[in-house]
């Protein structure tokens, strides 16, 4: 099987669109971890990221009857760009299918490539549904994003430029998956010419699909997907590309939201590049196996693999990084309601830590309950050895650092708790970022039942995240998650989480 795809990358017709990337030396983040670290720079390519090598080869290899009667792909990002690409370069009819909730900045980049562009549905199923029925009315030509041998050998054009722009030793190659197409050619190049080194695939947490299928020795559907990293935002690994990774991938890990948000910080540091989510993704799980395994003085390479990330979603980047870099720690604290309390509490903290965030508003006249980010050390037990000092002092305190409504929500609603919440239900959501969403939401719930509480954030992604809070009836508490199925958006109940219990 190796030889078969490494003559397929060979002979892989990539450059006539794409550039061979510079392997980049990430000095800052070397020096940090005791080792080389080198990062592939596929956010340089013409569409700003990898997608427009397997595009372009798998297009090169369509005959003339099947150019000509035009290509098609359903895909909210990079592939619909590197195919639109491709095509507008060959003199081919493009028609990308994109789900409603797609961001205008990535519709608008796809026209711009000269395709034509047809929304349908809000997620990415529907847009698959309707670009293969499509096919079967028109005759389109389907190019997939992944699941197809020339795909993944112009996708494994980048291990072979890695291996030859770096001869020398490399302990691990680092690669951000999502359907699997550019870790089976990487895989597939790499170890068949150098065996010896390490392929480690990096998905994100919420989207582990190719670390489920290692798992369970074959393919498995995720029920639900994290749509941060959309890139990598897939149910199933593809049939082709698990061919490979079961048996030439070494490991995979796993990353969260708050670890992707700090490996884009580190790849601005070192390059000034604003990586995508998913190009962040195999800095991260660099990272996280440095300090697992703890190797040094060896050489790491991790793939960059784009840069389409909007201008919005900075600010929640930004709001994350500490968080994933173990530089900050969110508490709930009780402190007396007295005055003089925080002057008393930051005491406690000490003089070598500073305050990072402040939340309070009167509740009662016995005890303040505050929301507090407080800076650390990531490298020993700051954080631990902080709690412990405030509970010694007779603070009751809660971590929430690792609490997604409290990072997510409660932080941004500042004004205290209510004293009128009975039989208050609260359900935390992701809205498709379209019109009518809201509306729809509402059209499916009980009449009498009361929001009491509602907030909203979008961060320039596809889906908006909502906390909702619902006054109802003791009697109908049963029925809430029949009513909350039908409307399709996902949630989460949160009615007994710490961090709305203690400020909501």
């Amino acid at each position: 099987m190796l030889e078969h795809y490494v003559k397929k990358i060979l002979q892989a017709r990539v450059y006539d669109a794409a550039l061979e990337t510079p392997l980049s030396e990430a000095r800052f983040m070397s020096k940090r971890l005791n080792n080389q670290v080198w990062i592939k720079r596929e956010d340089l390519q013409p569409v700003f990221s990898f997608k427009i090598r397997g595009a372009f080869n798998k297009m090169a290899q369509l005959s003339e009857e099947e150019k000509n009667k035009g290509v098609i792909a359903a895909s909210a990002g990079n592939h619909a760009q590197g195919l639109a690409m491709a095509a507008k370069q060959m003199g081919v009819k493009a028609v990308i299918v994109m789900p409603r909730i797609t961001p205008d900045i990535k519709v608008q980049a796809v026209r711009a490539r000269g395709a034509r562009v047809i929304l349908r549905g809000d997620a990415f199923g529907e847009a698959l549904e309707h670009a293969l029925q499509l096919v079967e009315e028109k005759g389109y030509t389907y190019i997939p994003p992944y699941d197809d041998p020339d795909v993944i050998a112009g996708q494994g054009t980048i291990g072979m430029e890695i291996l030859h722009q770096h001869p020398d030793p490399i302990h691990a190659i680092f690669v951000p998956v999502g359907g699997g197409g550019l870790i089976a050619g990487v895989a597939a190049y790499v170890k068949y010419l150098r065996p010896d080194i390490k392929v480690i695939g990096v998905e994100a947490e919420d989207a582990a699909c190719l670390d489920a299928a290692m798992k369970k020795g074959k393919r498995v559907t995720l029920d639900q997907v994290g749509i941060f990293a959309e890139g990598v935002a897939v149910a199933q690994i593809g049939k082709e590309p698990f061919k490979v990774c079961k048996d030439y991938v070494d490991e995979v890990i796993t990353a969260t939201t708050d670890e992707i948000c700090a490996a884009v910080k580190d790849i601005f540091e070192d390059t000034r590049a604003v990586a995508e989510p998913s190009g962040a993704l195999s800095l991260a799980g660099l990272k996280k196996y440095v300090e697992r395994t703890g190797v040094s003085d060896s050489t790491l390479v991790c793939i960059n693999s784009g840069a389409n990330t909007n201008f919005d979603r900075l600010q929640h980047i930004a709001e994350r990084t500490e968080l994933g870099e173990k530089r900050e720690a969110i508490l709930a604290v009780g402190i007396p309601e007295r005055p003089g309390s925080f002057k008393n509490f930051c005491k406690v903290i000490g003089r070598r830590r500073m305050v990072t965030e402040f939340n309070y508003r009167y509740a009662d006249h016995e005890q303040a309950q505050i929301y507090v980010g407080v800076q650390v050390k990531p490298d020993d037990n700051d954080r631990e050895e902080l709690i412990l000092a405030l509970q010694e002092a007779d603070y009751p305190v809660v971590d929430l650092t690792d609490n997604e409504l409290a990072k997510m929500h409660i932080r941004h609603l500042g004004g205290g708790r209510t004293s009128n919440t009975s039989n208050e239900e609260i359900y935390r959501f992701e809205f498709p970022e379209r019109p009518g969403a809201l509306l729809n939401f509402l059209n499916h719930l009980k009449h009498d039942w009361n929001i009491s509480l509602f907030h909203y954030r979008n961060h320039g992604a596809a889906y908006g995240r909502v906390l909702v809070g619902f006054q109802i009836p003791q009697d109908q508490r049963g029925v809430i998650e029949d009513y909350l199925d039908k409307i399709s958006y996902r949630y989460w109940r949160e009615t007994e989480n710490p961090a709305y219990r203690l400020f909501l």
